[in-house]
């Protein structure tokens, strides 16, 4: 699919008084279109998750980056990101709340087909995007890059109505094993549509620009794999949003 000319700002919504500020990017045509939610990783929104809304609108889709820590709330070293994100890991409510304020959001864009929407994640973000799945939102896909795959709220049969993509780093130290089966037998037992794609020697995090990894290092980028993951991410939509 060819890029198209696009349009993006800032965007403040709120959860109940917290004001959250995300980033949103559409064609620059006024025609109606699907739109794709994309959820940070561990560090909020940051220009990462700006310029993947900025690629999700030159596909022709809408690109909403939410967020679910909080306007200004920008953590800015590893103990800070992980207190922040344990926040919600620990308390499934306030992650709900957020999610559920962006979908509200999302559905006021004049723009956006509602029918037609979908959510992706980057690590965190990837926990987040499943968790709105198997909440059973109205979601035609969700879609998980390198992230967490455990949960305490399994998908339902019946209730989770998206179609599921993960793009799972094959030498993630971080995911364990264990929870790769787990997901795969959990979305089987609820008649989920699942895909899942391992990249092999990927590590956590893989699709994030940054210098070659440490030989022992849990995270690091591959060029490979953040290409190919992304390949797989324009077919799923275009199947997804037929």
């Amino acid at each position: 699919m060819m890029s198209k000319p696009i349009v993006a700002s800032n965007v403040e919504y709120r959860d109940g008084a917290t004001v959250l500020e995300g980033y949103l990017a559409k064609p620059a045509s006024a025609a109606r279109a699907p739109i794709v939610l994309i959820v940070h990783d561990w560090n909020g929104i940051d220009a990462y998750e700006e310029g993947r809304a900025r690629q999700i609108a030159e596909l022709g889709y809408i690109g909403f980056a939410i967020d679910i820590y909080g306007k200004g709330v920008r953590p800015k070293d590893p103990q800070a990101c992980a207190a922040e994100a344990q926040k919600y890991y620990r308390d499934h409510g306030l992650l709900m709340g957020r999610l559920n304020a962006a979908l509200r959001r999302a559905g006021e864009i004049p723009e956006a087909d509602r029918s037609r929407m979908a959510i992706m994640g980057y690590c965190f973000g990837g926990m987040v995007a499943l968790e709105a799945a198997r909440a059973g939102n109205d979601l035609e896909a969700a879609i998980s890059f390198h992230g967490s795959l455990a949960t305490q709220h399994p998908a339902q049969k019946g209730r989770t109505k998206a179609r599921i993509l993960v793009l799972h780093g094959g030498a993630d130290p971080l995911v364990p094993k264990s929870d790769v089966e787990a997901l795969k037998k959990e979305m089987a037992n609820a008649g989920v549509p699942l895909r899942f794609v391992e990249y092999p020697g990927a590590l956590h995090a893989f699709t994030v620009p940054g210098p070659e990894p440490r030989p022992g290092a849990a995270a690091g980028y591959n060029a490979a794999a953040d290409k190919a993951s992304w390949r797989e991410l324009e077919s799923f939509l275009r199947e997804s949003f037929r």
